[in-house]
């Protein structure tokens, strides 16, 4: 029986952990030693990159909760996350909001175990109601996991010319098609922030739902510097989609696309990708992550095509108190209505008001 304000999980103290292991708060000032060990372990994802500490604490104003744990045999692990108020939605430390990845990140198994439950001692001291975990890592925990969705991740050849040789035909005629259509792209930065978000914000209007801030991009292109770019796709002078693509080790990552509806049939979403795609193979990149997508959804079979491979993601939800969870979805009545619903707001209104929520949502 759960008594209103108590756990509902039975929490251990970090005493009783393996031993000689200290669990710390982390800042930016030890960036390094953060950066060294994602940067040597393979499950890391972009997610783990220590600039996310200032890019969304700067946009949002979100308090970070970033966790670091060491062994005396020299073993370490670190955990990134974030505290998120809000009356509305209640208060939720998310590991990590905005992001397809997080979770902890170690050396050592056992490490994952400790850190994880570090982190869900330390939300239940801030007061949140609930902990949410995305992992590439399946982690113990006495709550279910859900399952269904998949980063998709390409290897690259060293070449573009290898890259279009490997590419089914049907993906090599749309990138012709698009070409014939008059369509082209470019490669910027902050100065062409303003025409994506301009794009960005249309389709997720179209999509129902909520964008973020501009200055949440601001934030991004601010923090990783030259290792993010912005691309954008033109017919004539016009833009008509966009992407943001952020550089992690030898991964290039596309967290955010968008192309306008009313062009799809000039396929500008396979020159965009063609484009990208060729840029990491210039750079010496050797993966290509696509990002976040549902089994057999539109986007899942767009990024297969390109050869993408499935890496799995668990997720968690993990409530500190009786109501903790938070429950809202498009997949349920009340989130499809609201999606209907959004979708028929005029831009503008969508561009004052969505930041205002989507800050605080997590997915």
């Amino acid at each position: 029986m759960t008594v209103e304000g108590e756990p509902v999980l039975a929490l251990r103290s970090l005493e009783h952990g393996p031993a000689h292991c200290r669990v710390t708060r982390w800042s930016p000032g030890d960036q390094d030693d953060w950066s060294a060990l994602v940067e040597r372990t393979d499950h890391a994802n972009v997610a783990h990159a220590p600039e996310w500490f200032t890019a969304i604490q700067r946009a949002y104003g979100h308090s970070p909760v970033y966790l670091q744990a060491d062994k005396t045999s020299g073993h370490r692990a670190v955990l990134p996350a974030f505290l998120l108020r809000s009356r509305l939605f209640g208060s939720v430390v998310a590991s990590m909001p905005f992001l397809d990845g997080g979770g902890p990140c170690s050396t050592a198994p056992d490490l994952d175990h400790v850190i994880v439950r570090s982190l869900i001692a330390e939300a239940g001291r801030l007061g949140a109601g609930s902990v949410e975990l995305r992992s590439t890592v399946k982690l113990d925990l006495p709550v279910p996991v859900q399952k269904g969705k998949f980063n998709l991740v390409r290897p690259l050849p060293k070449t573009a010319d290898q890259l279009w040789r490997q590419l089914d035909a049907k993906v090599r005629n749309q990138v012709r098609k698009a070409e014939r259509s008059g369509l082209s792209v470019e490669f910027g930065h902050r100065e062409v922030l303003d025409d994506f978000y301009d794009v960005f914000a249309v389709n997720m209007r179209d999509l129902g739902s909520p964008v973020h801030g501009r200055q949440f991009f601001a934030s991004i292109l601010d923090a990783f510097g030259p290792r993010v770019r912005i691309a954008l796709v033109r017919r004539d002078r016009a833009v008509i989609g966009g992407l943001v693509a952020i550089a992690f080790g030898d991964t290039l990552v596309v967290p955010w696309a968008s192309s306008l509806r009313r062009y799809f049939a000039l396929c500008p979403n396979v020159l965009l990708y063609w484009e990208t795609l060729s840029l990491a193979c210039r750079d010496g990149l050797t993966r290509f992550d696509f990002g976040r997508s549902s089994r057999d959804s539109g986007t899942y079979r767009f990024k297969r095509q390109w050869g993408a491979e499935e890496i799995p993601l668990y997720s968690y939800q993990i409530p500190l108190r009786s109501g903790g969870e938070r429950s809202l979805s498009s997949g349920d009545s009340r989130g499809a209505l609201l999606v209907a619903a959004w979708s028929r707001l005029p831009v503008g209104v969508t561009r004052l008001l969505g930041p205002r929520i989507r800050r605080y949502l997590t997915q």
